[in-house]
Order: structure tokens, then C-alpha cells, then sequence
């Protein structure tokens, strides 16, 4: 992780440009809402998001709709030094909190929060900003309550995380994909003889076809699962023998260094954040060409691609990169590395939020958000 004495000056720099410029800068809190269960890519990216705007001196919030159990999400906050609440889950809170506070903006992730929160920021005259990341559909009901995120996003402004999810909503939309925290130096080239799985256990992140890749590699190296899903226990009965199981790891930054390449074998994606961190720390991925991750990765020079459900095409890159040499390794980590510090990391994401920010903010003040 880059230390604050880096990140801090870059977001301070990109204030200051601002105001030269003469553009409007936000004042005020700014609310990060979502309901969260527990740690995915929608959290990690709010948790960056809500660091960098303190960082930068935008004083940010997260909310949660509602309680769901024990959340460790709720630790890595604490840990981030970034403020938390936690609503009730009813509506009427959350829309006297807005009226009785009435925060800059209100920012919301993921299909429940976005129906609600948007509904919510025009009752109580709120600027509201949704931010889509899911490239895939989910089963019934989830799929019906999407559609109806989607549907009602006209009532605000609107971030998706790639083009293929930006198709799908309704009017103008900026394109403005994940970002991580990066270190200002490449890291060390990864030397480990491990393949790793990073990610939810569930079908549109494949990991039944990292298992059948797993077992189709007769040789080293090993094959390595880190997330819990509702395909744990199938995947544990199929694949014990070949694959090793570590669930759910609270401090996704633990697991780069165990691991020499991330495998992706996703059959639906938007921009996940999971190849951004480890390309961040040197990890060269390997990933199906879908969503957004053509975009990020160039085949060959900073990682590699396949076909979409391709087992023999997956198979045949994990050998590229067993079979490449110290210096090919270092090449490729490096590359990787500077791809998302040139393109994902917060000082060269971060304006083109704010950007949305000022408008949203300019059109409520005009009545354009009426």
C-alpha cells in the first residue's frame, strides 16, 4: 500500500488544478450508501472511494441501509479510518437523516441502494450520483430488481464502471472505471509457483471452470481458492484433491504475496477490482475476455486473455507463464503495475468523480434535478 505522505499531495494537486481551471469544487459531506452483507467488490471500491475523497479534503460517510449479522466490511472501514453508520433499514430513516442533515450528495452503489437512495435524495431535494458496477444479470428476483435500478436511474446522475454496462442504461452516462491505491514504486516481481482464484464463489465468476483448469494442469504449479460463495461446498467435494480452499480472507492485501499469477475465468464481468489490486502489486493476470478486462489487460505484455469458458485456451496461458523466465516474469509484473498506476489509480480517477459530483451538484441548484 502507498503511503498517505504519496497519495495525499497527488489528490491535493488535483484540488488545486480544479480551482485554477475555475471549476466548482463539492462542499459538504458526501454520502457513500449501500447495503452490504460483507466484503465484495462494491465495498472494496466504496471503501477506496470515501478515503480518497477524505483524503483530498471532501469530508465523506459511508451508509449502510440496514444491519445484515457480523459484517467485517465494518472493520476494514474502522481500519481505513472512514466514518460509518448503520440505518435501520427503513425507508422513512433514511429519508429524514437526508432532510434533517442534508449532506452535499448522496452516492449510491448496488440495485437497493440506488431504487431507494435516488427516490429518497428527490424527495429531500439531495443531489444523488449511482455508480453501476455489476456486468452480469442475477437470477430471479435479483434480476427484476436490477432492471428497476436501471429503469429509475434517470433520476440522477449516473457512473458505470464500463462501457458494456453503460449500454444498458437509459440517456447520458460517464464511463469511469475502478480504481485502487498504488504503490508509488513497482513492486517486487511475484516468484511464488501459485495460482489463485480471488472472488465470490458464484457462477458468473467461474469457479468451477478454475477447477476444471486446475485438474487439466497435471503439474505444478498449485492451484489456490480464496472467497466463499454458494458453490463452496460443490467445488470443495469436486476439486479438494487438486485445488486448496482458504474461504473468505478479511485483508485481501494478504494474498498477493502468496500468489505468482490471478486467474480469471469469469463468464461475466464489469471492471473487477480484484485484477486491478493485483496488478497494482506486480501480480500478472490471466482472465476471459469479458466485461472490461480487454481494456486493461494487452495479451501478452502485462497479462493474458482467453476465450470466455475456453478450458484448453486457459490451460495453455497457465504454461505460458510457468514456462516464462525470471526476466519475462519482472517484465510482465512491471507492465502490470504501470497500467494501473497510469490508468486505475485514485489520483487519475478521482477528478473525473468529482466532475459528476459538480454536476449533479449544478443541475439540483438550477432545477435541473427537479
Amino acid at each position: 500500500m502507498p503511503s498517505s505522505g504519496f497519495i495525499k499531495p497527488l489528490l491535493q494537486m488535483c484540488g488545486q488544478d480544479e480551482r485554477r481551471k475555475g471549476k466548482r469544487r463539492v462542499t459538504g459531506e458526501i454520502w457513500q450508501f449501500v447495503d452490504s452483507s460483507g466484503i465484495g467488490g462494491i465495498e472494496t471500491h466504496v471503501r477506496v472511494l470515501a478515503r480518497a475523497l477524505i483524503d483530498a479534503g471532501h469530508p465523506a460517510r459511508v451508509l449502510l441501509l440496514a444491519a445484515h449479522g457480523d459484517n467485517p466490511w465494518l472493520g476494514q472501514l474502522a481500519e481505513a479510518h472512514v466514518p460509518v453508520e448503520v440505518l435501520d433499514g427503513r425507508f422513512g430513516t433514511l429519508l429524514a437523516r437526508l432532510k434533517g442533515e442534508r449532506p452535499a450528495l448522496l452516492h449510491t452503489h448496488g440495485y437497493k441502494a440506488g431504487i431507494l437512495g435516488r427516490l429518497a435524495a428527490r424527495l429531500a431535494g439531495i443531489p444523488c450520483v449511482s455508480t453501476f458496477h455489476a456486468g452480469e444479470r442475477g437470477p430471479f428476483p435479483v434480476s427484476l430488481y436490477q432492471r428497476l435500478d436501471e429503469a429509475t436511474s434517470r433520476f440522477g446522475a449516473r457512473i458505470a464502471v464500463s462501457a458494456p454496462i453503460a449500454a444498458r442504461l437509459p440517456g447520458r452516462v460517464a464511463v469511469i472505471g475502478n480504481f485502487v491505491a498504488v504503490p508509488d514504486q513497482p513492486p517486487p516481481f511475484p516468484t511464488q509457483d501459485c495460482v489463485g482464484f480471488v472472488g465470490r464463489l458464484s457462477l458468473e465468476k467461474g469457479p468451477d471452470l478454475f477447477g476444471r483448469i486446475a485438474e487439466a494442469v497435471r503439474a505444478p504449479p498449485a492451484f489456490h481458492m480464496f472467497g466463499d460463495g454458494p458453490m463452496r461446498q460443490g467445488l470443495e467435494q469436486a476439486h479438494a484433491g487438486r485445488v486448496i480452499f482458504h474461504g473468505l480472507v478479511r485483508a485481501p492485501e494478504t494474498i498477493w504475496p502468496r500468489i505468482g499469477l490471478l486467474l480469471m475465468p469469469s463468464r461475466a464481468e464489469g471492471l473487477p477490482l480484484a485484477a486491478l489490486e493485483a496488478m497494482a502489486a506486480g501480480i500478472p493476470v490471466a482472465a476471459a475476455a469479458v466485461g472490461a478486462l480487454p481494456d486493461v489487460i494487452r495479451h501478452g505484455e502485462n497479462g493474458w486473455l482467453f476465450p470466455a469458458g475456453d478450458i484448453a485456451a486457459a490451460t495453455a496461458v497457465v504454461a505460458q507463464w510457468h514456462a516464462a523466465s525470471p526476466d519475462q516474469v519482472a517484465a510482465m509484473s512491471h507492465a502490470a503495475w504501470r497500467t494501473v498506476r497510469d490508468r486505475f489509480g485514485i489520483a487519475a480517477s478521482l477528478p473525473a468523480i468529482l466532475a459528476v459530483y459538480d454536476a449533479a451538484i449544478s443541475a439540483r441548484a438550477g432545477g435541473g434535478g427537479r
